[in-house]
């Protein structure tokens, strides 16, 4: 990445403290009862349900295994990953994206409009997908965002399409299990997703020669659904622990993901699960990878708490927003330097005296 630019610099405030908080207590969940049963959830899986609820609730997120998604699948992404990485920046470029296709290459992204030591290549799990043209409300044109493929790793492409598949599986599994916990039927979200506008990030994090003043991803919140991570065994993701919002390190667990309860279902929940903030550390001496895998609804979604989950003592905190002109939106930031902090679910949330 060159000589130090000060764009990377975080402001005092926001700058990672090198002295690491080991994260106690964060929910393990093993999945493996499931495997047994595909099609629906019989009341041996009631304490599993029970798990779920209570880490979305408490912490929001949480980590998996026994998750049913092969790990030769993972690993041959995480390896076409890296050899994708390893090349010049002349032939990662060449797929570099923009701002009609934000699929691609890109090494300049910013999180609260400071840059992230860190470069990525983003695909959609739907090739093409379809969103919104532009962020404003009144423009009722679409496009189609489609996959760029790089000439190589050649093997990248059906690694990826493999793996997106285990991604899609686990992630309805997920959703099934989180409808569950809030008491709803196990179909209830599913419908939101039968187009999704989902895809998965690969992350690569170069060492970094100032890690006490950059940070790989500043501190954000998921703007979708659910959020799958997968991370090498470098580590480097922070989370904002909820009882004193001191940020603590999530140390890998060999062949673990680890789930983010993301802003729609802060939403949909009517706060009952919260969006956790979180940022990743960079490391001086060594490289890391990650690959998110982020599930997201219908660009047509409109997002609004769910009314099983409203009552007139509880009403909804929420105005409704279109999901995709949001996601249209979020995306702006991707290609020049905002004046505000970019579009937040809190621009929704509705004021005590706009509800009475």
């Amino acid at each position: 990445m060159g000589e130090v630019d000060p764009a990377f610099i975080q402001a005092v405030e926001h700058r990672p403290k090198l002295a690491i908080i080991e994260a106690e207590g964060i929910p393990l969940i093993d999945l493996s009862v499931l495997s047994s049963h595909e099609s629906s959830y019989p009341s041996s899986t009631e304490p599993l349900v029970a798990e779920i609820g209570e880490a979305c609730k408490n912490w929001g997120f949480f980590q998996v295994i026994n998750h049913g998604v092969p790990l030769e699948k993972r690993e041959k992404l995480e390896l076409a990953s890296r050899e994708f990485f390893a090349q010049s920046t002349e032939e990662k470029s060449k797929v570099k994206r923009d701002e009609v296709n934000v699929q691609g290459y890109y090494d300049t992204e910013r999180t609260k409009n400071v840059r992230d030591w860190k470069e990525v290549f983003d695909l959609t799990v739907k090739d093409p997908t379809v969103i919104p043209a532009s962020h404003e409300p009144d423009d009722k044109e679409l496009r189609k965002l489609v996959n760029r493929w790089p000439e190589y790793p050649s093997e990248l492409r059906e690694a990826f399409e493999e793996y997106a598949k285990a991604m899609e599986k686990l992630s309805y599994k997920l959703l099934e299990l989180i409808s569950l916990s809030l008491g709803l039927p196990e179909d209830r979200l599913g419908g939101f997703f039968d187009d999704h506008t989902s895809f998965i990030r690969l992350n690569h994090y170069p060492p970094c020669p100032i890690p006490h003043l950059a940070l790989g991803v500043g501190r954000h919140k998921d703007g979708g659904a659910l959020t799958i991570l997968a991370q090498d065994d470098v580590g480097g993701l922070e989370v904002k622990r909820k009882i004193d919002r001191e940020w603590i390190h999530v140390k890998p667990t060999p062949n673990a993901y680890i789930i983010n309860v993301g802003d729609i279902i802060q939403v949909w929940s009517n706060e009952r699960y919260e969006s956790v903030e979180h940022r990743v550390m960079v490391n001086s001496t060594k490289e890391r990878f990650s690959m998110p895998f982020f599930f997201n609804p219908d660009h047509n979604v409109m997002v609004e708490p769910l009314k099983e989950l409203t009552t007139a003592q509880n009403p909804a905190k929420y105005k409704a927003y279109n999901w995709g002109k949001f996601m249209a939106n979020r995306k702006r930031s991707n290609f020049k330097k905002l004046d505000v902090e970019n579009i937040q679910i809190y621009h929704f949330r509705i004021k005590l005296d706009e509800s009475s």
